[in-house]
């Protein structure tokens, strides 16, 4: 983990984020366009049409992989198809919304329902369905922003990305300088369920966390809080640091107690910069889990992950109507723990690894592609993936490999 988190806190040169909601204050130092604070805000469709808009975006790819010598063969999958609406109710209130369909109908879901009403740049009001800033992929995911047809591992494992809550609370753009802009947000939410412990993988798994409950109410009466600080120097990029956390188990049951409060909290950091024309995007978080004492080893109390993306642009050109057509190889090198303990007497036996050995659980992956990009909000996507899993003793690494088609677009 630590080299991970080397890479991504020294690959950028400070950044920043910047606020959320279109209005005429005016900026005569930092500008929020860019920052992920605001990525909500960017989509092309908004400003099109008076004060209400509608958009989205479609996703689609197909998928071949092989793990172990084994393959289901080639299949299709139309991934997402989101739409989204916004509104411009006043010059200082704003209304947006997204709700997502994702493999046809087979899941439909609400993504964000919020309203911003702007105080000033620095202090803005949130409230609704909102995204927890943890990391900067759950609030900046849309698929034609990224390169790769999957998305990152530890986004999706480990931060339970995306992750939708209702709450509320604040958010800001402050820029004590012309060259440096600094975000803050700050959101209470109802938070994860008992899913985190409590479900079909085996193991502790923090997405598992998410229910659609929660959009009712909160499953034990304490939000959770989540916060984070974005910095931008000049156009160079944007690093940022995160927390989530709050209980997540159900400890009372109409006033009476019958299990202890338990928690989960996340830190991450993220960053994206662009040095010499190639682009780097990471997320590396640390997870740590209250989890029953009387469940096995195979369920963490500590998980981590990361990932980094390196985008190099091979040739832009003037394709059809399109001017500046843009060719671009990549690499991803990511990786997540699930389990970053030792074995305990409990589950030792014969043939079973001793007292203190390390449990592994862990899995590590390296894809490789190309992007064609006729304009920015469009992109066509060609991924060669390759994973190695572990499973809890560390026995010789499961291989998989695959190749991906996709296109993902605005509309």
């Amino acid at each position: 983990m630590r080299l991970f988190v080397i890479v991504l806190l020294f690959s950028a040169s400070a950044a920043s984020a910047g606020f959320a909601a279109a209005q005429d204050a005016p900026r005569d130092s930092v500008s929020s366009e860019g920052f992920v604070q605001n990525s909500i805000y960017e989509r092309p469709y908004i400003g099109r049409v008076g004060a209400t808009a509608i958009g989205g975006y479609a996703e689609a790819n197909s998928n071949y992989f092989v793990e172990d010598g084994i393959s289901e063969g080639n299949s299709f999958e139309m991934r997402r198809f989101n739409l989204f609406v916004f509104s411009s109710i006043s010059d200082r209130i704003t209304l947006t919304s997204e709700l997502e369909f994702e493999h046809g109908t087979e899941e439909i879901e609400l993504e964000t329902a919020l309203i911003d009403f702007t105080i000033t740049p620095e202090l803005v009001i949130r409230a609704g369905v909102l995204l927890p800033p943890i990391g900067a992929f759950n609030q900046n995911h849309d698929s034609p922003l990224w390169e790769f047809v999957d998305r990152p591992l530890v986004s999706t494992n480990i931060i339970p990305s995306t992750l939708s809550e209702v709450g509320a609370g604040i958010h800001g753009l402050l820029f004590p300088d012309p060259s440096i802009g600094v975000t803050y947000d700050l959101y209470v939410t109802n938070g994860l369920a008992d899913g985190v412990v409590i479900n079909e993988e085996g193991r502790t798994f923090i997405p598992a966390g998410k229910s659609e409950e929660a959009f009712e109410e909160d499953n034990n009466g304490r939000p959770a809080v989540s916060a984070r600080i974005g910095v931008r120097y000049h156009s160079l990029g944007e690093i940022g640091m995160s927390y989530y956390g709050g209980a997540y188990n159900s400890f009372e049951i109409e006033g009476d107690e019958v299990d202890e409060s338990r928690r989960v909290d996340l830190l991450a950091v993220d960053l994206k910069t662009s040095l010499y024309g190639v682009e780097l995007r990471g997320e590396a978080v640390a997870a740590w889990i209250d989890v029953p004492e009387s469940l096995d080893d195979e369920f963490g109390s500590q998980q981590w992950g990361a990932h980094l993306d390196v985008i190099v642009p091979v040739w832009t050109f003037q394709s059809f109507s399109y001017d500046s057509a843009k060719l671009n190889a990549m690499v991803r090198i990511e990786r997540v723990d699930f389990n970053t303990g030792t074995f305990s007497a409990r589950t030792v036996g014969e043939g079973s690894p001793a007292v203190g050995d390390r449990i592994y659980d862990e899995v590590f992956a390296l894809v490789s592609g190309l992007s064609f990009r006729p304009n920015a909000d469009t992109v066509f996507k060609f991924n060669y993936r390759r994973e190695w899993h572990k499973d809890l003793i560390g026995n010789p690494a499961a291989k998989g490999a695959g190749v991906q088609f996709g296109f993902a677009t605005y509309f």
